[in-house]
C-alpha cells in the first residue's frame, strides 16, 4: 500500500480532524500520533532513526496509505521526496492560536512526560511492555528536538518556527503536489485536490482542547492500570522464581 497522501502540518492545526477526513474519503488507514499512543511499540522505529537517513519508510508505514500530525511531519522533506506521486497537504492556523492550544495540549503532555512521575509511572509501564520507554524519547527526539531546537517552546521561538516551517513547506513542495489547507474551510478544497467527491456528512471536527483534555485523563488512568498490571506481572515473576526447583536455599 504506497502513501498516497502526506500531511505536513505541525500538530494542533487539526490534524486529526484531517485524518478523519481523509479516511472517510478512502484514503485511510492514516498514520497519526496517536497510532503511536495507542501502540507504543512504533516508536522504536522513530527512535531508531538517525541522520543523515535513509529509512525504510514503507516498513515504516506499512498498511497506511496517509500519514498527518507529528512524527512524520517532522520528516516531510524526506517523505515529500520518498513518495514523488503523494499529494502533499499543509494544514494552517492562526499562529496565536496554534501557539495557545499547543501549550495546553501537546507541549503540557511534553513536560509532563518529563517528570518524574511520568518516569515513574512508565517504567512500570514497561514491566509489562518495554515498548512504552520508547514514547517519551520519541517525542522529545522528533518534536522538542528535530523541530523546535531543543525543547525550546517559548512563544516567539515556537511562533517563529511555526511561521518558518510554513515558509519553508511553501517554497519547497511544487504547488501542483501542494494545498494549503485551514480544516475551517470544511470540505470543498480538500475534496478538489483529491479529485473526490464531497461527502453528505459533515467535515469531521476532533480534538478539541477540551477533548484533549479529556483523553489525557483517560491515557492516563489506564497508564496508571497499565504500570500496576506491570508491577503485579514483575512481583509475579519474583515469586516465581523464587518457588522455582533449585532456586532455595537452605
Amino acid at each position: 500500500m504506497s502513501m498516497r497522501v502526506i500531511g505536513v502540518g505541525f500538530g494542533r492545526t487539526g490534524t486529526e480532524s484531517l485524518k478523519a477526513a481523509l479516511e472517510m474519503l478512502g484514503f485511510g488507514p492514516c498514520y497519526h500520533m496517536l497510532e503511536i499512543a495507542g501502540q507504543p511499540e512504533r516508536a522504536k522505529a522513530w527512535v531508531d532513526l538517525g541522520d543523515p537517513i535513509r529509512p525504510a519508510w514503507d516498513a515504516i508505514f506499512a498498511g497506511y496509505q496517509a500519514t498527518v500530525d507529528w512524527p512524520g511531519a517532522a520528516y516531510w522533506r524526506d517523505l515529500v521526496d520518498a513518495y514523488p506521486e503523494a499529494k502533499i497537504i499543509l494544514t494552517v492556523r492562526d499562529p496565536e492560536r496554534w501557539y495557545d492550544s499547543a501549550t495546553k495540549t501537546v507541549f503540557a503532555a511534553w513536560c509532563f512526560l518529563r517528570s518524574p512521575f511520568a518516569s515513574v509511572l512508565l517504567g512500570a509501564m514497561a514491566l509489562r511492555n518495554p515498548a512504552y520507554r520508547y514514547f517519551p524519547a520519541e517525542l522529545n527526539r522528533v518534536i522538542a528536538d528535530r523541530v523546535f531546537g531543543g525543547s525550546r517552546f517559548d512563544r516567539d521561538h515556537a511562533l517563529a518556527t511555526f511561521d518558518s516551517h510554513i515558509s519553508e513547506v511553501r517554497r519547497t513542495v511544487p504547488s501542483e503536489r501542494l494545498l494549503v489547507f485551514d480544516v475551517a474551510e470544511g470540505w470543498h478544497p480538500l475534496c478538489s485536490f483529491l479529485e473526490v467527491g464531497v461527502p453528505a456528512a459533515d467535515f469531521p471536527r476532533k480534538n478539541d482542547k477540551n477533548s484533549f483534555s479529556r483523553r489525557r485523563l483517560t491515557d492516563t488512568f489506564r497508564a496508571v492500570g497499565t504500570a500496576l498490571s506491570g508491577l503485579a506481572f514483575a512481583a509475579h515473576r519474583v515469586r516465581s522464581r523464587r518457588a522455582a526447583p533449585g532456586t532455595r536455599r537452605n
